[in-house]
């Protein structure tokens, strides 16, 4: 995380908090970053030299004025004028942690070789929630490199009760045996 985005995104969310917004902010924020991820242009165009920053305001106010939070445009505006647009995506990550520490939630991903069906995916959810004493914001990925069980990733680590990694334990500790 670079400190542009622990800055303005921090800063962003002080303010959301404050104004009783950031619930609507963090979706708005999520919804603005997938459509930048599917159209990296558009921040291509907000980031060009070439363009004005007042042009590339203006941009931003007939694309967004009306559909996100003032706060929010007027955030993106900033970013516009100090020619740091490129973090946004960084900002709302930034926004983003901010407001799942202060509201006990914690982001897990489970990778697992078959889609869970929902009965599976609640359990587990419940689980986590019970051994973390956090809400958890669960979401799955199938990996048929996995070849079965589950692997959590939370917090920047990362639980391995995969077939595929017990299989590589077995075959080290098969390596190490001396006959």
């Amino acid at each position: 995380m670079t400190k542009t985005a622990r800055v303005y995104g921090g800063a962003l969310y002080d303010l959301a908090q404050e104004e009783q917004r950031s619930d609507r902010i963090l979706e708005e924020l999520r919804a603005l970053r997938a459509a930048f991820a599917q159209e990296p242009a558009f921040i291509r165009l907000l980031a060009t030299p070439s363009i004005s920053k007042e042009e590339r305001c203006d941009i931003l106010d007939q694309s967004f004025r009306g559909k996100i939070d003032g706060y929010l445009l007027n955030f993106m505006k900033i970013l516009c004028r100090k020619g740091s647009i490129r973090a946004f995506g960084d900002c709302a990550l930034e926004f983003q942690r901010r407001y799942h520490e202060d509201h006990g939630i914690l982001e897990v991903r489970a990778v697992t070789a078959v889609a869970m069906d929902e009965a599976l995916r609640a359990r587990l959810q419940d689980r986590l929630a019970e051994v973390t004493g956090k809400r958890i914001e669960l979401s799955c990925r199938v990996d048929p490199g996995c070849l079965g069980g589950v692997r959590l990733e939370m917090d920047g680590k990362q639980i391995d009760g995969t077939v595929a990694q017990r299989l590589e334990t077995l075959r080290r500790q098969l390596a190490q045996t001396v006959l």
